[in-house]
């Protein structure tokens, strides 16, 4: 039997240290929410580390930290992303959206106003990356039916049942806005 490699045998969390002991840094411009930003990061840094930790955008949730929850959801240019899964050096050049860039001139989104009227959550905590998803639903043309809504939904949990209202949310702001 093979034996088990160094990366199985460290504890979670553990990053791999190169080989002369220092983490690799590079910069890395970035526009969040409109907002230039020039970062000197850890290129092993999560782009959820770096909006919570780095930026102080803590809207974006860190909950499975695997890809498998859906509470960290951001866009990056327009399209969603797992942000535990994305390295921040990965989004160097490019615009990045957060649950606290969506609301204009103290106007919520259309999405986040359906949310509140649907009551399409409980306990809030998932809230934030369902609600990017549902904007990234409608935007790509996934929200013509209760099924199309819920599959393209279907990365984001919500350990509290929501989903009904989540789905009336989606459709109600689909309609609103249509698929801009």
């Amino acid at each position: 039997m093979a034996q088990d490699s160094d990366v199985m045998q460290r504890p979670a969390g553990e990053a791999l240290q190169p080989a002369d002991g220092e983490p690799t840094r590079f910069t890395v411009s970035v526009r969040v929410n409109g907002d230039a930003h020039r970062l000197e990061l850890d290129t092993r840094i999560t782009l959820l580390d770096t909006l919570r930790d780095a930026l102080g955008l803590t809207g974006t949730k860190k909950a499975c930290d695997r890809g498998e929850c859906g509470a960290c959801t951001v866009h990056i240019d327009g399209r969603r992303a797992l942000s535990c899964m994305t390295l921040a050096v990965l989004a160097d050049g490019k615009q990045v959206t957060t649950i606290e860039g969506l609301a204009r001139n103290g106007q919520l989104h259309a999405v986040q106003a359906a949310f509140i009227a649907h009551d399409a959550f409980q306990c809030g905590y998932c809230t934030p990356g369902q609600i990017m998803s549902a904007v990234a639903c409608i935007r790509e043309g996934h929200a013509g039916s209760d099924e199309e809504i819920r599959e393209f939904m279907s990365g984001n949990i919500c350990r509290c049942s929501a989903y009904p209202q989540i789905v009336a949310a989606v459709k109600a702001a689909a309609s609103k806005i249509g698929g801009d």
